[in-house]
Formats: C-alpha cells, structure tokens, sequence
C-alpha cells in the first residue's frame, strides 16, 4: 500500500532521462569524506513528529523533524529525509523505460491494486542483482540529494504475482536492498508487511500505514520500538486514529493525513499529529 506519486515528478524525471537517453536514474553519490557514505547512516530520531508527502512537497509544520518525500523531491535541509522508492515494482510513467531498457527484469503480471504498474522479476539471484544495481543508483541518488533514509515500498508485492514470486525471493532482494542502502550512508524503513520479521532482514525502523485499522501496530512496536512511523487516514474515519494515539501516541510519532496526501494548500489536505 501507498500513495500515488505526483504526475510533475514523474514527467520531471522521465523528460531529463529523455533528453541525453540516460536511464531514470538519479545521480550516484559522490565520494570522499563529506559523502553519505563516508559519514555513515543513522536511523530517524525516536518518535521524531513525521510527515508523509508523497503527493507533493511542501514547508513542513513546524516543529517536524522527519519528512518522507519521494525520491523525484528535494530533500530539506536541517530535516530528517526519508526517501520513498517503489523498489519492487514499477511507476506506471517508467513502463515504457524499464520495456525499452530491462525488458527481462518487469513480469508481465500488473499489479490488481495499482493499475499500471507491473512486478518486477525477483524470482532468481541474477535478476536480484540487477535490480539491486538499478534501484541501489536510485538509493545513491537519494543520498546525494541529501536524504538520509530510504523506504522501499511493495516488499509484499510477491502475494499479488500470481505465484510467479515467493516470499523467499522478497526477502533475498530485500537484503540486497540493506546493503545497497547502507553502502550508500542511508538508513532503511520496512514499510508495511507486518508479517516480515524486518529487524532478522536488516531494517532499521518501520514506515506502517493503517496499522491500527488492521491491528498491526503491536507487531511493529515490538520490532522498532520507538523507530515506527504510522500514518492513519482520514477516510477511515477518526476513530483509530484516536485509538492510537491513546494506545501508543507517547511512544511514537503518529500522523492523520489525507488520503491522496496532497500538498498543504490544496483542497482535501489534512495533517494532524499526536
């Protein structure tokens, strides 16, 4: 589960790719001592307040200290990034890229819950490794634009493949992806998949969506502790959002956003915290 990117970033990106034929890739990090690298990676602040942004950037409330953006968005300095990469299958606006470009790393298989965007083929090593190199660019990319974290989403995508994928094969690109972020001075989310044990794969905290709706939350707390960043949605009501608060609010940073989680100013935006 997550929100739709915003069609500017992805139109942004695939039309700089465009114009010198490079992939849509962001740049690598650089090098040297003032690197991500080199200065090595640190997970969120504990119950650090959060936002989720993923519809649009925008100046932070104050008081935020952690702002998860996609990976198309600058990140803000003084601030915490978190840098959202849909690692395990593909942007509806990259399809035509990953066809022309890795046409034997995409199945055919489209995902039921988000039309238009297709598995990628994680079902041998080799293939793991080469989407390791594409997606760990994406992860340097991050990096070099000053996030300090990444969270790769659709780690149960494998559930929606018809049998084409296993967990097996989720969890063996999921530790690609550990070291590829490490390597790149980038600490790592598990995002929602309670059913992942992410502290035996090597996550260093938790992004959840919904957990209090599908009563997720204890799971994640019991891994992450105070490392768990929860966003509940408006259209499901208040009510768990409430609950949560109360049950866990002192512990962790909790958010109530719009659905779409549109930009501040735009009509339906809401961002409340407790």
């Amino acid at each position: 589960m997550r929100r739709i990117l915003a069609a500017a970033s992805i139109a942004a990106v695939l039309a700089a790719a465009a114009c010198d034929g490079a992939d849509p890739e962001p740049v690598r990090s650089p090098s040297g001592p003032n690197s991500a690298a080199a200065r090595g990676w640190a997970a969120p602040p504990a119950n650090g307040l959060f936002d989720y942004q993923l519809g649009g950037a925008y100046q932070p409330a104050a008081g935020v200290t952690i702002v998860d953006r996609d990976r198309t968005a600058p990140a803000l300095p003084d601030i915490y990034g978190i840098c959202y990469v849909n690692a395990y299958q593909t942007q509806p606006g990259e399809n035509d890229w990953w066809q022309a470009e890795h046409p034997d790393l995409v199945l055919k298989k489209e995902d039921p819950d988000w039309p238009g965007e297709h598995l990628l083929d994680i079902s041998t090593p080799a293939k793991r490794a080469a989407l390791g190199e594409i997606v760990g660019g994406w992860f340097a990319g991050c990096a070099a634009s000053g996030f300090r974290a990444v969270e790769p989403d659709n780690l149960d995508s494998y559930t929606r493949s018809g049998g084409l994928l296993s967990e097996e094969h989720a969890v063996a690109y999921a530790q690609i992806l550990v070291v590829k972020a490490h390597e790149s001075g980038l600490a790592i989310g598990q995002k929602n998949a309670a059913d992942f044990d992410g502290r035996r794969i090597g996550f260093d905290f938790a992004v959840t969506e919904e957990c209090a709706v599908y009563d997720e939350c204890g799971t994640y707390l019991g891994r992450y502790g105070d490392q768990v960043y929860e966003i509940e949605y408006t259209d499901n009501g208040i009510g768990a959002y409430r609950q949560a608060c109360r049950d866990h609010g002192a512990r962790i940073s909790i958010i109530l956003r719009d659905r779409d989680v549109i930009p501040q100013g735009e009509a339906g935006y809401h961002y409340e915290s407790c």
